[in-house]
């Protein structure tokens, strides 16, 4: 996540040369490709961090999570 972004909430993800933003209430890809293995990741993390995200993005106060283990 970035500051001043725009609506709506969403987090940039990077995964080597790929680079995708996902919806944190759908989780959706929004922009960019990601390859669908890693996406997968990425929705089970989402799904486990789906609160910490919203609260971030709606105080702007963001922080690193806990990686998917």
């Amino acid at each position: 996540m970035y500051f001043d972004e725009h609506n709506p909430p969403h987090f940039h993800v990077r995964y080597n040369e790929y680079r995708a933003v996902m919806s944190i209430r759908t989780l959706n890809v929004i922009d960019g490709h990601i390859p669908a293995r890693v996406g997968g990741l990425v929705e089970e993390w989402g799904e486990l961090h789906r609160d910490e995200l919203m609260a971030m993005w709606d105080m702007k106060d963001f922080r690193k999570l806990e990686p998917l283990v």
